[in-house]
């Protein structure tokens, strides 16, 4: 009973104060309007590629699914994050308490985990379409795709589960100040009065293990990939091969170049400024280029895209 006491004294005392990207800025305002622009634009334009693809028969394949499945990620990880800084900025706070920022830090490390794999499961897809045509409908039925995508949610959810019990049982007598917009693991464990150090090799090794198992697994796959685009004789394929790949090898060098400098570089790289510069980059930014990458180059997603405005414009005249 005395522990328990002792640790809400600690933990549960007081909130946080987020200080966030606001109070870096000269112009708050206009930054909040900018910030509040690219949220509403990375919420309708992944909510718009999973109707195009839900809708659009022809978008039914392993690929497009995967691609829904990041798009619904991107979502909900954008909304984890955005709101709650949004309105603290209008409302004129920019508290959190203990329960709230151990549910931010849950949820986040979660989809981010999820993502990881998620990326690297992508990447296996590609390979199989390109190195394996013939066997494809085979080893990328759906409910190969649907086993794949939930192991990427469950080892997700290993990663939350992990890192947020951890962090967030650890005395906070220090400042409640957190040099970041929203309750990150490496932001609040620079808050602890106690020993971090087993948070901080447990993290490290976890992201180890998250960013390596995908790494090989992307790495693996595009080096059979490529030599099998060399091996090519059909230039249209070998364009429709790389077209293919490419979107996919973009937002892998954002998403998991950010990850690596934020959990795996030493804390001597680090200052909060380039913290919440990163942070910002892959929490906010990448949402919104993710389905820009997936459908302006895209034929098939911008010809169904095409087809939905066009009979939703006939039933619009019909009504008339």
């Amino acid at each position: 009973m005395e522990n328990t006491t002792w640790l809400t004294n600690h933990t549960g005392s007081s909130a946080f104060i987020l200080l966030g990207l606001f109070s870096q800025s000269k112009h708050p305002t206009l930054l909040c309007a900018v910030i509040f622009v690219i949220f509403l634009m990375a919420l309708s334009g992944n909510a718009i590629l999973i109707l195009v693809i839900q809708s659009d028969v022809h978008l039914h394949t392993p690929m497009y699914f995967f691609i829904s499945q990041l798009s619904l990620m991107d979502v909900m990880y954008i909304s984890v994050t955005v709101p709650k800084m949004l309105m603290d900025q209008v409302v004129g706070v920019n508290k959190i308490s203990v329960p709230e920022c151990g549910i931010q830090m849950f949820l986040y490390a979660t989809l981010v985990g999820s993502e990881f794999f998620l990326l690297g499961a992508m990447a296996y897809d590609r390979y199989v379409a390109i190195c394996h045509p013939l066997s494809y409908p085979v080893l990328m039925k759906h409910s190969v795709c649907v086993l794949l995508v939930s192991s990427c949610w469950f080892l997700g959810l290993v990663d939350g589960f992990v890192l947020t019990p951890i962090t967030m049982s650890f005395p906070f007598c220090r400042s409640r100040e957190i040099h970041h917009f929203f309750c990150e693991v490496p932001a609040i464990t620079k808050l602890s009065c106690s020993d971090t150090s087993l948070v901080e090799t447990l993290m490290y090794l976890c992201c180890v293990l998250m960013l390596l198992i995908p790494v090989t697994v992307i790495s693996s796959s595009y080096f059979f990939i490529l030599l099998t685009i060399h091996r090519m004789n059909s230039a249209e394929g070998r364009k429709k091969a790389f077209a293919t790949c490419s979107s996919h090898m973009t937002v892998v060098i954002l998403f998991y170049g950010a990850a690596i400098y934020t959990y795996m570089l030493p804390s001597s790289y680090h200052t909060p400024k380039k913290d919440m510069v990163v942070s910002f980059f892959y929490t906010i930014l990448t949402p919104v280029l993710n389905p820009l990458v997936y459908s302006l180059r895209n034929k098939d997603v911008t010809g169904a895209l095409k087809k939905m405005l066009n009979l939703g414009s006939v039933s619009h005249e019909t009504i008339k």
